[in-house]
């Protein structure tokens, strides 16, 4: 492996903003109270709790607002605001407090498949590599639906298994592939390759992704979670459910009704303002709130 992809120490590369995030706050956000000692189990009880407390979302797409990647803005939105975040915002506030606990490690960009088939992408996912009591890890808490809920070593042919759902991760030439397991096989999630990162990058990816007129989010709302027994998809008004025994549910919501999955499902703190223009969006009369 290149040096130039290993783990950076804490605080050694300061363009990233670590410094800026209130720690304290941010655990408050996500309801974590353990131990702050940069070990293995906190790394994965920080995921977890992280996975747990904030959804991938763009809610921001669907009512025309550009979004910002330095951390004051991240804290802003997603711990004062408790709104969710794409995996931009989430992993690199995520990668912001293991900074901060006293993990070393880089940031890295994916190139999402989600299926063997797929057609080619950007890249676009965050990825993070943590070196935890001198070993590697890949962690991600923002990749939402088919996102690894837990660490995984960062070794070819390593798996997790949390709950229901398992995953691999596997090198493929240049290529590290992310894989879940489907009823059906194994489902390719991600892929990435070891390139030194810098903040612009991200920028880039921002700007392509969530910005650019041909985006495919634009205008349209989108949100993600995934727990240990079912995962969760929101597109504009079609609520799609997932098992792992390959089971779907999808179901039509009214404007309400999706304001209503928005907070109880997703966890997401929809302000009054935001829930009268997504009514507005989605045609349906506005009531009170």
């Amino acid at each position: 492996m290149e040096q130039y992809v290993l783990p950076k120490m804490p605080g050694s590369e300061p363009e990233w903003g670590a410094h800026l995030l209130d720690l304290d706050a941010y655990l408050d956000r996500i309801d974590y109270s353990g131990p702050r000692t940069p070990d293995l189990e906190t790394l994965r009880r920080v995921q977890r709790a992280h996975i747990a407390a904030i959804s991938w979302e763009l809610l921001d797409m669907a009512l025309g607002r550009k979004m910002a990647l330095d951390i004051p803005h991240l804290q802003k939105k997603i711990v004062e605001d408790r709104q969710g975040g794409c995996c931009l915002e989430s992993n690199l506030l995520f990668a912001a407090a293991l900074e901060r606990l006293g993990f070393p490690l880089v940031r890295h960009v994916s190139r999402v498949r989600r299926g063997n088939n797929s057609p080619t992408r950007a890249r676009s996912h965050v990825v993070l590599l943590v070196e935890v009591e001198g070993q590697l890890w890949m962690a991600d808490a923002a990749f939402g639906d088919e996102g690894i809920l837990e660490p995984i070593p960062f070794r070819d042919g390593a798996t997790l298994t949390v709950g229901d759902w398992t995953w691999r991760l596997d090198q493929d030439g240049e290529e590290w592939v992310l894989r879940s397991q489907h009823t059906d096989g194994w489902f390719d999630v991600y892929a990435l390759r070891l390139e030194r990162q810098y903040p612009i990058d991200y920028d880039m990816i921002n700007h392509f992704s969530y910005a650019d007129p041909n985006s495919v989010f634009l205008g349209h709302l989108t949100a993600q979670r995934g727990d240990e027994k079912v995962r969760h998809v929101l597109r504009d008004q079609v609520l799609k459910t997932t098992y792992a025994d390959g089971r779907t549910v999808e179901t039509a919501l009214t404007a309400d009704e999706v304001v209503r999955e928005l907070r109880d499902t997703f966890g997401i703190a929809v302000r009054p303002d935001d829930a009268r223009l997504l009514r507005e969006l989605f045609s349906d009369e506005p009531s009170a709130d």
